[in-house]
């Protein structure tokens, strides 16, 4: 091959020549020279340097007409932006690549094209900006990529569009927001063959969970068809969280959670892509509705693009945002771009502020929720990058989808609210910028929200962003965790979002204490139990088809369940690996059961259910049997498939010795055996016969978790809820405190582990006092009282030496 001066071929560039061709080219040839050896597969190309750009600026004298144009730029409120953006180009379209440089990009893309077999290879033209992708400063989605372009006219063609995109508005408003003066930015472009995706499928990969910065895992994104519809927002993609800890452990499946997505477009290649202009060789078409409910990857490619993606970061040594593609021709994965991930790569604050709504109003729309925190407006509905002078400082923009070109506008607002897109669209990558939350994929959004109409969007709920009508009252509470140390005793979390585990294994904790199954089962499946295990027992059909629409693509209900369970106690159980995570089986009274879909058929109707039939007593019952083998089962696959160890199990409302002996037979039964792959299973302290016999209860379970809530319920002889007498319900009554106290002593006794999940240690510091002093080994909060806890805990440490 011979030397050109103004092209480098990628096994020519190292990440380190930034300078000569930009950051995007810089990187594709750092991957190719380096990774290529080691399997990674990445479609080979050139760039054409940055000097090349500065050549062709020097010969058709455009630095002067340039400069001479911005002089008249608006730079305090950007009203002339398009009109000086527009003639920028026009200046750029209107000159020609010098005689040399055209030569050269054409006998390199002839080399190109003979290495692949082709006459005509098909190519991806991309901008590769000298400043692109620093960590102050990223560029990327700013300027223009061009999609299988043919022929030599075409290539010639995407490469002064590429110069040009240099001074679209987005880029020049970016370039002075980031400091950068108007000429001291030089573009170099990339040459990179095309692969056949539009036959198969492409998407985007986070090797750090992109909401919460959480580093063991891999987010994958994927449509069919061109991976444009996933950064501009226009598909809601496939998804798979993966799991990096067993990423290579071929005994456990890593795939901690996948959700299939719409995927409402397939972008492809035109047939006519001989036309002359880089335009239009490109076209987005409705997806088959089969395609929508069919996952665009399977299993093990998932996981070979995720080993694919780890190998990525630990090269680079960072964390990676790394464009994907699947040659539909050869089925082969080829990584096509990686930059390193400028949000969460930053330092993690050690100030938590937690958002929390006091009230809750009509319910308008809701999507995925990026951001952790909740603000109110009005809604300006926008159709178009043109109407952003509608929109005021401090409203909330609702729009069908965002591109690069609404950047300016989306500074200006309050929260972001579109119908189409996902977690890895342009507006989800925007509003973590800015740091501003959204609600992406509404569906609706446009429909059901008026325009000017006062609206509360709430992201502090997990994955799932609510817009609310009205103006609610929300609370901000902070937690500093900048100077706390770790107490001896364990502090421990009690979660029942699954949603939010990844956020909360960054607060200081040694583990999760309680885990809800029930809350899964309410706000995930939300289809009563024994509705999928005897589906005929169903006769309204209403609620048979509701039942059949949630299951969507599961032939099977069972199924369903096992995998939805089975996923959020796997997301809850990877954010805080290898810490203990203790899942409490589920622990509905038969009123609570009834308000599922389906749960009338099933359940009896009881006058006192909160001491009736719940907790262990269901698991052996010939009612509830059926449901609580699906429990089982999910908990086999968290443990014995996803290789999760640390999850442990625990039983509530366990009455009797003889009913706990029941218990632990039926889980055997369906596959769990205390003892088996390290399983242990613990017991709820929660009714005065389990400390009466503490130390047969220790015979058979591996640790105790004081519920005091329960305790001092049933030690007063007292329901909580009643007004009446809810004066009396005291953690710190002497009985109560009795029977604490006996718990741990019979724990120590029997060298089991003892906790107490409860609000009181967090309340009274008195109370934490005296749980410290008898040697409690963990104690479990809610996670907006973990801080104050832990304090608690702190001096009462300090105060028993």
């Amino acid at each position: 091959m011979r030397h050109f001066k103004q092209i480098l071929f990628f096994n020519q560039i190292r990440i380190t020549d930034i300078d000569k061709v930009g950051g995007k080219n810089a990187s594709l040839g750092e991957m190719f020279s380096q990774l290529s050896p080691m399997g990674i597969k990445v479609p080979d190309g050139f760039a054409l340097t940055a000097n090349a750009y500065r050549l062709f600026c020097k010969e058709n004298n455009i630095e002067d007409e340039l400069n001479d144009l911005f002089l008249s730029l608006d730079l305090k409120t950007n009203s002339n932006l398009s009109k000086i953006g527009q003639k920028a180009r026009e200046i750029i379209l209107s000159k020609s690549l010098p005689v040399t440089i055209k030569n050269e990009i054409l006998e390199a893309y002839q080399c190109l094209s003979e290495q692949n077999d082709f006459k005509n290879l098909s190519v991806a033209v991309r901008s590769s900006a000298t400043a692109e992708d620093l960590p102050s400063a990223s560029f990327a989605g700013r300027m223009e990529s061009f999609l299988n372009i043919t022929g030599e006219e075409q290539l010639l063609d995407a490469i002064i569009h590429c110069y040009a995109s240099l001074f679209t508005d987005r880029a020049i408003k970016y370039r002075h927001d980031m400091g950068f003066s108007k000429m001291d930015i030089a573009i170099s472009v990339g040459i990179q063959q095309m692969v056949r995706s539009d036959k198969a499928a492409s998407g985007v990969a986070f090797t750090i969970d992109p909401d919460s910065g959480f580093k063991n895992t891999i987010i994958i994104n994927s449509c069919w068809g061109l991976g444009e519809n996933i950064v501009q927002g226009t598909v809601t993609p496939d998804e798979w969280m993966v799991f990096k800890p067993t990423l290579y452990n071929k005994d456990y499946n890593p795939i901690l959670k996948k959700q299939c997505g719409r995927k409402e477009f397939t972008m492809i290649y035109t047939k006519n892509s001989i036309a002359s202009s880089a335009e239009n060789t490109i076209s987005n078409k409705p997806t088959l509705k089969e395609k929508q409910n069919q996952f665009s990857l399977n299993d093990s490619e998932v996981i070979q693009l995720s080993q694919c993606c780890d190998s990525i970061e630990k090269y680079y040594n960072k964390p990676m945002d790394i464009e994907w593609a699947k040659d539909g021709l050869n089925n082969q994965l080829y990584i096509v771009q990686a930059r390193p991930e400028t949000i969460h790569s930053k330092l993690k604050k050690q100030v938590q502020e937690i958002y929390k709504l006091k009230e809750k109003g009509k319910l308008i729309t809701k999507g995925i929720a990026l951001g952790d925190k909740i603000t109110s407006g009005k809604a300006r509905i926008l159709h178009h990058p043109k109407e952003g002078n509608q929109l005021l400082e401090g409203e909330i923009l609702v729009t069908d989808l965002t591109n690069p070109d609404w950047d300016p506008i989306m500074k200006k607002s309050a929260a972001i609210i579109t119908n189409k897109g996902g977690r890895t669209s342009h507006a989800a990558i925007v509003a973590r910028e800015l740091g501003t939350i959204a609600v992406v994929g509404t569906g609706n959004a446009t429909k059901n929200i008026k325009n000017g109409q006062q609206i509360t969007v709430c992201c502090a709920e997990g994955k799932e962003g609510k817009v609310y009508d009205g103006q609610l009252d929300w609370v901000i509470t902070e937690q500093d965790f900048s100077l706390l140390s770790m107490p001896n005793t364990d502090p421990m979390l009690i979660i029942s979002d699954p949603e939010r585990a990844f956020e909360l294994s960054a607060y200081p904790n040694q583990g999760v204490g309680l885990m809800r199954m029930e809350f899964v089962i309410s706000n995930t499946i939300k289809i009563h139990p024994l509705a999928f295990c005897e589906p005929d027992t169903i006769t309204n059909k209403t609620v048979a088809a509701k039942i059949k629409k949630t299951i969507g693509n599961y032939t099977d209900g069972k199924s369903y369940f096992i995998d939805k369970l089975a996923e959020a106690v796997s997301h809850v159980a990877a954010a805080f690996y290898p810490k203990e995570v203790i899942v409490r089986m589920s622990d509905f009274k038969s009123n609570e059961y009834a308000n599922l879909i389906g749960g009338k058929y099933f359940e009896p109707h009881e006058e006192n259910p909160m001491i009736g039939f719940r907790g262990a007593s269901r698991y052996y019952s010939k009612y509830y049997q059926k449901g609580f083998a699906l429990e089982c089962e999910a908990m086999k696959k968290v443990r014995n498939e996803m290789g999760l160890l640390n999850v442990k199990l625990m039983i509530p409302f366990c009455r009797t010795i003889e009913e706990a002996k029941k218990v632990i037979s039926e889980m055997a039964k369906n596959g769990l055996i205390q003892g088996e792959n390290d399983l242990e299973v613990y017991v709820m302290i929660e009714i005065p016969s389990n400390v009466l016999l503490a130390d047969e209860f220790a015979d058979i379970f591996d640790g105790f978790s004081i519920g005091s809530n329960d305790l001092t319920q049933l030690t007063l002889g007292l329901d909580r809820d009643s007004e009446l007498v809810s004066y009396l319900f005291n953690e710190e009554n002497s009985a109560v405190k009795t029977l604490i106290k006996k718990t741990i002593q019979a724990a120590k006794r029997n060298k089991i582990k003892v906790g107490l999940c409860g609000q009181a240690p967090s309340d009274i510091p008195e109370f934490t006092q005296f749980l410290v002093e008898e040697g409690i080994d963990s104690i479990s909060f809610n996670p907006d009282a973990i801080i104050k806890g832990i304090k608690n805990i702190l001096v009462a440490e300090k105060l028993k030496v």
